[in-house]
């Protein structure tokens, strides 16, 4: 099972009245196509085809580029969750490989061809074209007030194609639900690593083990977990406490509050029916992620 497996899928049925319980869902339905230039090989390739030589330079000019060339400084900022000194690594030495406009073109590329050969002849169906069009109309209905990189994503023009399409606004949807995640974290106090740990042991697999904090160095990651557990969030047993969970889920819950707004623009019936036709994608999505 991979990380993504983990955080998604919610057994709670969705209450079309409920605006969270509604983005809750929508987050399990459209994250597994935000993903897809992390979770398929297709991307990596259209932007290695740019010039680029490893992953992370690809992951930084591919999410970055709608921000076009800023410092490292305000990427670090709108990303959050980076430690020290690791987006500077990549960011603004990308943009001597490629532009932004080319990023965006590249990685937008691989991912149609990623979602084609994932999903089949069902990227051909009226149920797709409608499931576009509903998640295109949710996308570009939210304000884009406190939503930086929602935001800077609502800039690039919709697609013709239906694929990119459907891409591109599950990617503005990712987006605007990530910018209110850290909202939602910076609430809490819990700072970006931190995010990771958290999410880690919440769960239950050891802070060390998880992919985007295992590489720190140990007495970088001993620190971050030293000092959560002396604000009562960790135990003595390095696991969450009772209160660590409770930070949690006062997190989850506010993400989705505050994920909610696009959907607010679809009528009830609109609502089921977009979910009706991305569950079965999104089951074909997840059994096809080649992360780990």
């Amino acid at each position: 099972m991979t990380n993504l497996d983990k955080q998604l899928g919610s057994s709670d049925p969705v209450d079309l009245a409920d605006p969270g319980s509604v983005a809750r869902r929508m987050f399990d339905l459209v994250e597994p196509i935000g993903v897809i230039p992390y979770s398929a090989d297709e991307p990596n390739e259209t932007m290695f085809a740019l010039g680029f030589t490893n992953y992370w330079d690809t992951y930084f000019a591919g999410r970055a580029a709608p921000l076009g060339v800023v410092p490292a400084e305000v990427v670090d900022a709108l990303f959050y969750n980076f430690a020290p000194g690791e987006v500077a690594r990549h960011i603004p030495k990308v943009w001597r490989t490629t532009t932004p406009e080319a990023a965006i073109a590249a990685r937008q590329l691989g991912c149609v061809i990623a979602l084609k050969r994932i999903l089949g002849d069902r990227v051909e169906t009226p149920e797709f074209a409608r499931a576009a069009e509903l998640l295109m109309k949710a996308a570009t209905s939210a304000p884009v007030e406190g939503r930086p990189m929602y935001a800077a994503l609502r800039t690039i023009p919709s697609p013709e194609d239906v694929v990119a399409r459907m891409f591109h606004a599950a990617s503005m949807l990712r987006e605007h639900r990530g910018d209110g995640h850290i909202a939602a974290l910076m609430v809490e106090g819990v700072g970006g690593v931190e995010a990771h740990v958290l999410l880690a042991l919440a769960m239950d697999m050891p802070a060390e083990k998880f992919g985007r904090i295992h590489h720190l160095p140990a007495a970088q990651l001993s620190a971050v977990i030293d000092g959560m557990r002396a604000r009562g969030l960790i135990g003595d047993d390095g696991w969450l406490t009772e209160e660590g969970r409770a930070v949690k889920q006062r997190v989850e819950s506010l993400t989705d509050r505050l994920a909610a707004k696009p959907y607010e623009s679809l009528a009830p019936a609109e609502v089921g029916e977009l979910i009706d036709a991305l569950d079965p994608l999104a089951t074909l999505l997840l059994a096809a992620q080649e992360f780990g």
